[in-house]
């Protein structure tokens, strides 16, 4: 299906008259990018509950905001874009005559129009996910690319779909590697959380017993199940929908769960009462400013921390009942 987008470029002030104009338009399905946003949420980091920030975003921090409007590729579609520009151009007069203050500059308040196809959006992404290696042992590998394998390499096939998880996040990757070395040869794992299923997956791969993956999404459920049956391991992993730990019964020797903070700290009671004795609990997605409030849960709930592996701006947690 092919769609008109419209990228306006303004400036931090002239935002918030554009999209007013916009709105009274009756335009309602509105993209800000603000860099001024960015640096907004990078100072008040400790306020804001979030883990994750595109790292494009910080590279370019000086480029213009701009909004983006999108209309359908049809006659009409194309009239509401003429009407658009001519908008915008009463705009900017309204901007010379002082209308907002003779101090406020809304821009260039410069309208590019050009036709995109959403198929070209669904399939762009997947020319930056490239096999990578991310523990001794372990290789993730989408399903459309080729790889060689060498060695004792395990290569776990992904197509993330609409889930969250590629597997070469840094929070995955501090995942994975506890796993390999923790695991333990036929126990039982859970997997809180599993997203795409690549933990399940490395999991039975490094002959774990049965693995049970839990998720809540249900797009994120299918492709999971996609991808267990595309490594072979099918016989052995079980994806089921539901709320982190509340759905799941019995015990197992290891826990897994790449989350957020918040969302660890939450889990950590639950985790403990579901893991054998000496069984240990990986939790990764955690903010190294973050570290010590979710260790102090996990402790609370009655483990030990052995270890905490770092990378990046990100930390790794593995504990033992």
């Amino acid at each position: 299906m092919k769609f008109i987008e419209v990228k306006i470029y303004t400036s931090h002030e002239g935002i918030e008259p554009l999209t007013a104009m916009l709105m009274q338009k009756g335009i309602i399905g509105i993209t800000v990018d603000d860099p001024a946003d960015v640096d907004d949420l990078m100072e008040h980091k400790k306020e804001y509950e979030w883990d994750y920030i595109e790292e494009s975003l910080l590279e370019n921090k000086e480029r213009e905001p701009v909004v983006t409007v999108y209309f359908d590729d049809t006659e009409d579609g194309r009239k509401k874009v003429q009407d658009l520009k001519l908008a915008i151009m009463m705009l900017k007069g309204k901007e010379m005559e002082g209308v907002f203050g003779w101090d406020t500059s809304l821009g260039r308040l410069y309208a590019e129009d050009r036709v995109v196809d959403d198929s070209d959006w669904k399939d762009k992404w997947k020319e930056f996910f490239k096999p990578m290696k991310v523990t001794e042992n372990l290789v993730i590998k989408p399903t459309w690319e080729s790889y060689e394998k060498t060695g004792d390499e395990k290569i776990i096939e992904i197509d993330p779909g609409m889930a969250f998880g590629t597997g070469t996040h840094e929070t995955t990757s501090l995942c994975l590697e506890l796993i390999e070395t923790y695991l333990k040869q036929g126990q039982r794992v859970l997997d809180i959380g599993c997203g795409s299923g690549i933990l399940s997956i490395a999991a039975a791969l490094l002959g774990s017993g049965p693995v049970l993956g839990v998720e809540i999404d249900p797009d994120a459920v299918r492709t999971a199940r996609e991808n267990v049956q595309a490594n072979g391991v099918g016989d052995l992993v079980t994806i089921q929908e539901g709320d982190l730990a509340k759905d799941v019964e019995g015990e197992a020797g290891l826990i897994a769960a790449n989350l957020m903070a918040p969302l660890v700290i939450q889990l950590a009671p639950a985790a403990a009462e579901h893991l054998e004795v000496q069984g240990v609990f990986i939790s990764s997605g955690i903010l190294l400013e973050k570290r010590k409030e979710v260790e102090e849960a996990i402790c609370q709930a009655g483990l030990k921390v052995l270890e905490v592996r770092e990378k990046g701006e990100w930390c790794a947690i593995a504990a033992e009942k």
